[in-house]
């Protein structure tokens, strides 16, 4: 349905039209401010099930508090021809205004059978795009089934980048690889100075319909200046690739400058779904079940990838904040488990909102968490932030409605509102174990990471933490030495002595089981608790002053080589914090599935060490690695300790993760309220 609407009105009004199928909002125009005649020029999609119905069409003159009404309309969709175009003049009326000529609206519309489009599809699969445009931001207080499905993917693209092949300039530069697919970006890591470089990475991508469209690929070049230099470009046809085969390509880039070396593997997959709550999916005892059955541990080796399945059923809301002048909000909610998305319909005028929605996720991690972020929907400007709240997967419970309070965008504080969800979780642990090993999977490429004073203060006083600890344990170790204590220093020769007289190489993983066994037991006798006190830590953004002098243009670029160097150690940083903080929050129980899954790594660990000479496994681990190459030539290198860190989450995630108490941070709520 094409529409360019005008309205002919006597008087000053500011009109916006809104258009309604069976009681339901499907579509608002923007506001037209201080016009007798409005042209709108909007072009939007309807979608139709029952050409029996009436859509009805009523303009409305906006207002600081009440909207007041201006006439109403209505098209009989029989009256429409397939496949032709036709001008429709709407006569307003009002039954309760004196007035006898109300006005009319002119539109163009067309009746057409519609075919899921590939491009609309795409646009769920961006943060950024949420809100941007009418059609992207759900208008009704149904989902309707184009809008339904236009969120749902059909199957994932994995690509695995090996290498390139004489790429132009390539001892000049350090070389990344960037791809985009839809509104979906990704960007390598940097390989050194080479014509071939190596990069051996994976990175995962949704397609929405049998159409999958164009994957572009740059090759980008870096000097020591810091300077990005395009080195090359292509692009490859999805849909001329066939489904569920490693199709093996080298992609040659524009104008002979060399070829990049790739896997492409095309994989459907199911799980994704959007339904109200009469038809949710776990309501059935027989789907629930079936489902069950999927993920039992006899069938741990079938489709390893495919880890659990999530499904969210989001109920409401409640008090939330008013965004709008009028004193209200137009909520909706987006979800995300890890690079997956899907958005709730929009209900106007509303701080109470019910979307009684059921939400389902196929689940590949674990270790991810589910994030519920309230927006208010604001016509044609990007949504602003009401609220959030993130719930790593692990601590579901599961059956349960539970009300969260929401969050502000860093989480590190309360916002105003609550959200009641009910969330089922089903996985396979013996799958999530063999996935916790492997690469995590990566996020969808952001924007230029900005300098933030309070961010670096904060990996600073992280850094310096994990330093002190070090540094004190350090001291404890010389002042044995130094026999400051002589009681001490006598202990500690003793065990010393006999600990390197009887040492065993299975006593090393016995010794960290130890550890483990003794944090358990402080934990659960109540002597030290598995959360850190980290009301010392602040995990907010920056203040708007700060926001405000880093946009002045004059000053940012005199000091952006300074910036980049500030950035890349505020990111050392913070990987160095994080580092350690999952160390000890390993040994500290705080998942306990993660400490659960080390202590039996640590217990085969003990028996094999104990049973098997140190030689034969040395032996066994080198074999191993000379062999690697010749058994999977295209295998990725990782390391299957620091991927298990990486699952852990550092002080930071947890006072994310952590689920806010009706009475608590009250107090930060009345300091400060984020999201307008």
């Amino acid at each position: 349905m094409l529409l360019c609407p005008t309205v002919r009105q006597y008087g000053t009004s500011d009109p916006y039209v809104k258009f309604k199928l069976n009681k339901k909002t499907l579509y608002k125009s923007k506001v037209i401010y201080k016009n007798l005649n409005p042209v709108w020029d909007e072009k939007f999609v309807l979608p139709i099930q029952n050409l029996e119905q009436k859509l009805h069409i009523k303009v409305y003159d906006r207002d600081l508090t009440t909207d007041d009404f201006m006439g109403s309309s209505f098209l009989d969709l029989q009256e429409l021809e397939l496949n032709k175009s036709s001008e429709k003049v709407f006569r307003l009326e009002d039954p309760n205004s004196l007035e006898q000529d109300m006005g009319v609206i002119v539109a163009d519309i067309s009746l057409s059978i519609r075919l899921r489009d590939s491009k609309n599809n795409q646009r769920w699969s961006s943060r950024k795009r949420i809100g941007m445009s009418k059609t992207t931001s759900m208008q009704s207080l149904q989902l309707s089934e184009s809008l339904r499905k236009n969120q749902l993917w059909n199957g994932s693209v994995n690509i695995t980048l090996l290498e390139g092949i004489n790429l132009p300039d390539g001892c000049a530069f350090d070389t990344f690889v960037r791809f985009k697919l839809g509104d979906q970006k990704y960007r390598s890591k940097t390989s050194c100075k080479s014509t071939n470089p190596q990069w051996r990475e994976r990175f995962d991508f949704h397609y929405f319909s049998d159409k999958m469209g164009v994957l572009d690929i740059e090759v980008w070049g870096k000097d020591s200046r810091k300077h990005d230099d395009l080195l090359g470009l292509c692009k490859v046809d999805m849909a001329g690739l066939p489904i569920e085969q490693i199709n093996r390509l080298e992609v040659p880039l524009e104008n002979n400058q060399g070829s990049i070396h790739l896997l492409i593997v095309l994989t459907p997959c199911s799980g994704v779904s959007i339904s109200d709550l009469c038809v949710c999916p776990l309501a059935d005892p027989g789907e629930r079940e079936q489902m069950r059955q999927k993920y039992c541990l006899k069938n741990s080796f079938q489709n390893v990838k495919d880890i659990g399945f999530l499904q969210v059923k989001v109920l409401k809301a409640e008090d939330l904040l008013a965004a709008d002048f009028s004193g209200k909000s137009d909520p909706f909610c987006v979800l995300e488990v890890g690079n997956d998305r899907l958005q709730t319909h929009t209900v106007y005028k509303n701080l109470n909102p019910e979307w009684n929605k059921v939400f389902t996720f196929p689940i590949k991690d674990l270790h991810d968490a589910l994030e519920v972020t309230v927006f208010d929907e604001d016509g044609d400007k990007p949504p602003d932030f009401l609220g959030k709240v993130m719930i790593p997967l692990l601590s579901v419970r599961n059956g349960h409605q539970v009300a969260y309070l929401l969050k502000n965008k860093d989480l590190s504080s309360a916002s105003k509102g609550v959200i009641h969800l009910e969330v089922d979780f089903i996985f396979n642990p013996v799958r999530a174990s063999i996935r916790t090993f492997n690469p995590k999977e990566k996020r969808f490429m952001e924007d230029n990471p900005k300098f933030s004073k309070k961010i670096l203060s904060r990996n600073v006083y992280r850094v310096k933490k994990i330093t002190m600890a070090i540094w004190n344990t350090m001291r404890f170790i010389k002042s044995c030495f130094q026999w400051e204590s002589a009681k001490r220093s006598l202990i500690a020769f003793l065990i010393f002595v006999v600990t390197l007289w009887n040492l065993e190489l299975y006593m090393i993983p016995l010794f960290l089981l130890l550890l483990f066994a003794y944090n358990f037991t402080m934990i659960t006798t109540g002597k030290v608790s598995a959360q850190d006190n980290l009301e010392g830590m602040d995990i907010g953004e920056d203040d708007d002053d700060d926001e405000k002098e880093s946009e002045r243009k004059s000053i940012r670029d005199r000091i952006q080589m300074v910036q980049d160097i500030v950035i890349t150690v505020q990111n050392i940083l913070e990987e160095i914090a994080c580092f350690g903080e999952r160390i000890k929050n390993t040994f500290n129980w705080s998942v306990p599935f993660l400490s659960l899954l080390a202590c039996s790594i640590l217990l085969v660990a003990t028996v094999v060490f104990y049973f098997i000479p140190l030689r034969y496994i040395i032996l066994i681990w080198g074999v191993n690695k000379f062999t690697k190459k010749l058994r999977n030539p295209y295998a990725i290198e990782n390391n299957e300790f620091l991927d298990f860190l990486s699952r852990v989450p550092s002080d930071v995630q947890k006072v994310q993760y952590a689920e806010l108490k009706p009475n608590s941070n009250q107090g930060a709520l009345r300091k400060k309220r984020s999201g307008l």
